[in-house]
């Protein structure tokens, strides 16, 4: 076994390893996700159910609403499988128990998100649209400087 040489850079095998393992998982998802036709929108995530208030037994409403198949019911209780979910909140929306679903994602920008009841969510996607409206208007709208001159010049007309 040859050392690396005092200057030259080492390599640590286990870094390798994660880095394919992790590189061969995205390549598997995005194949999964493809045929589905849903669009990833987090660059990661994390969602669990609390089997002990979950009522998926009486409902199953999350299962229904996962748009991904990511929810599954197994032996008495809802499984997930973590490659397939995209952390969109559809179960958390359809789930008749507060804080039974739990999910955390983290948006491409770094914002992390972190939501358990309906409400949540909806107040998560009403402040995401209003920012992007507001986005819209100040691309739309013009500056009050722009404003000022187009009317200065009118005036002087």
């Amino acid at each position: 076994m040859q050392t690396p040489k005092e200057g030259s850079s080492s390599i640590d095998m286990f870094d390798l390893l994660s880095d394919s393992e992790k590189k061969a998982k995205r390549k598997l998802r995005e194949k999964l996700l493809a045929s589905s036709g849903v669009k990833e929108f987090f660059a990661e995530g994390t969602i669990s159910v609390n089997k002990r208030t979950c009522q998926g037994l009486e409902c199953k409403l999350c299962i229904k609403a996962c748009p991904t198949n990511a929810l599954y019911w197994m032996a008495g209780e809802v499984g997930i499988v973590q490659d397939l979910c995209v952390y969109c909140g559809a179960c958390v929306l359809s789930c008749i128990v507060n804080d039974c679903i739990k999910i955390t994602r983290k948006r491409e920008d770094g914002k992390v998100e972190k939501f358990s009841r309906p409400t949540d969510v909806i107040a998560l996607e009403n402040r995401i649209n209003a920012e992007k409206r507001f986005e819209r208007v100040r691309e739309v709208s013009p500056t009050t400087k722009n404003h000022r001159e187009r009317h200065k010049h009118e005036k002087q007309k």
